[in-house]
């Protein structure tokens, strides 16, 4: 009898050895003369537990972590093949706490199925939601999403119907799909998780938003530091061309849909909506202004539905589910799930997915267990390098777009990094300008020029020069570059370094 077995080949898991492992268990099983099916699969998320296996057995899925390869002797001689007991042995996979108290409706395969295989897929679900849909009109898809109230994952939170409808009654003889997969926020990894662990559901979800909108061509925009997402991106995507899931006859039918891949330069600025496209034009990334939006006039000035890699992925349930079954999970205007990524100084790091409604203290302290460093948590940034510094007496504020944007903090993508009672706001503070300096786009001055003048002013400050007069210098460049930069570079800085001054003065000195 053959036992499989699945290591992950999730970059973090090879990060910390997965490969080592997968390698060991082929040995050891060559040795002992048993026969194993090794898959390699995507992370489930449970990231300090990496590199996690899991051993199919005759009661389910048993996992074991974290394993290196000096312990996969020690694992077969517990009969690790038939779930045997062990130091390391987690139990059933789907009964772990940690996994078990989520709602994984996007990533409800990853970590599951294996990657690359198009009949594992299927097995797992997949598909169907694209049958339904090339049973559909178009217009009918379009209210499904708008009735779910499905909201773009990318950081505005802007509802994804709004742009399908747009889209789908622009006039032209050619329409794009153009999935931003340019994941570049400190502390995110929900996207390259999803494309290492699951790709056939993004490729499903832009197979349903081009039928839904009348677009034939999708393009994926990888950031370039991917390079194992882009790897198994690229075999799904000539996978899914052989089976016909895409190409001039999607699943048989007369109806068109395919996607193309392309690699970034590495500019921060491309998860800007616009220099994006820009870049997949073979331009230098720079944001457009806007009007027209991309919806109008986008990638090569014909309409083009734009969105990131979570909002596509969100399709495919959304769809075989209903939008209304969508929209009966989350919190006020925010429905659905969203995939949290917990980061920085945090004792379990990794994915979670959890409804609109989840609170920061019950992701901090119920499912990331608080510091690594296990001092108390004194702030988290919440939504990249542009998102607000959170202190510890908003922690019971809901995950929820609009509970967030009154409080002076940002959603975005999801990322959550913890710093524990010794980080140095007013250094962090300094960082957000100078990393807006670097990655700025130049266009327009107030993030050009304000970002470069803000760390003056805050090196200023930070020196105990003038710290009064500064900080009200600070303050009211700050109030220039929301109201006056041309994209969310440098609309958005001042959150950070605002939040910062605000909640934590005391990391300015004073005088």
């Amino acid at each position: 009898m053959t036992a499989t077995v699945y290591v992950p080949r999730d970059s973090a898991a090879v990060s910390v050895g997965a490969h080592a492992v997968a390698a060991a268990i082929a040995a050891a099983a060559a040795g002992r003369g048993e026969r194993v099916r090794l898959v390699r699969n995507g992370s489930r998320g449970l990231l300090w537990l990496e590199p996690l296996i899991e051993v199919a057995t005759a009661s389910g899925r048993i996992a074991y972590g974290p394993v290196q390869a000096h312990d996969v002797e020690g694992l077969f001689a517990a009969d690790v093949l038939r779930g045997g007991a062990h130091p390391l042995r987690l139990g059933p996979t789907a009964e772990i706490g940690w996994l078990a108290r989520q709602q994984r409706l996007s990533f409800a395969r990853t970590g599951v199925v294996d990657p690359l295989s198009a009949d594992d897929y299927e097995a797992h679900g997949g598909l169907v939601a694209l049958r339904a849909a090339l049973a559909m009109a178009g217009d009918a898809l379009v209210e499904q999403v708008a009735s779910s109230g499905l909201r773009g994952r990318g950081g505005a939170g802007f509802p994804a119907g709004i742009k399908w409808r747009t889209v789908r009654q622009a006039q032209a003889d050619q329409k794009y799909v153009a999935c931003n997969a340019d994941e570049g926020d400190s502390g995110t990894f929900s996207d390259r998780m999803l494309l290492e662990g699951d790709p056939f559901t993004l490729l499903e979800g832009m197979a349903i938003a081009g039928l839904a909108v009348g677009a034939t061509v999708g393009y994926v925009y990888l950031r370039s530091e991917y390079p194992d997402a882009r790897a198994v991106l690229r075999a799904a995507i000539e996978t899914a061309r052989a089976r016909g899931w895409l190409g001039d006859s999607v699943l048989g039918s007369s109806r068109a849909f395919d996607v193309h891949l392309r690699i970034g330069a590495g500019a921060y600025i491309c998860g800007e909506e616009t220099a994006m496209l820009e870049s997949l034009e073979g331009k230098r990334g720079i944001v457009r202004a806007k009007p027209p939006l991309p919806a109008i006039a986008g990638l090569w000035g014909k309409p083009t539905l734009v969105h990131n890699v979570m909002t596509l992925a969100a399709v495919p349930w959304i769809v075989q589910h209903g939008g209304a079954a969508y929209a009966a999970i989350g919190s006020g205007r925010s429905r659905g799930t969203l995939p949290v990524q917990l980061a920085g100084n945090v004792a379990r790091g990794g994915l979670v997915e959890v409804p609109f409604g989840t609170t920061l203290r019950e992701l901090l302290v119920d499912y990331g267990g608080g510091t690594r460093s296990g001092r108390p948590i004194r702030a988290v940034q919440v939504g990249g390098p542009l998102g607000a510094y959170v202190p510890s007496s908003a922690f019971d504020l809901p995950l929820d777009y609009e509970a967030f944007a009154a409080a002076g903090f940002l959603v975005g993508h999801g990322g959550v990094v913890v710093f524990d009672d010794t980080v140095d706001l007013g250094r962090m503070a300094r960082f957000a300008m100078a990393f807006c300096a670097a990655e700025s786009c130049g266009k327009c001055t107030p993030c050009r020029i304000g970002s470069t003048r803000g760390v003056e002013v805050l090196d200023k400050i930070l020196a105990g020069e003038q710290r009064e007069a500064n900080t009200a210098l600070l303050r009211d460049l700050c109030d220039t570059m929301t109201h006056g930069s041309l994209c969310a570079m440098g609309g958005l800085l001042p959150m950070p370094v605002l939040s910062a001054l605000d909640h934590f003065p005391e990391d300015f000195g004073k005088g």
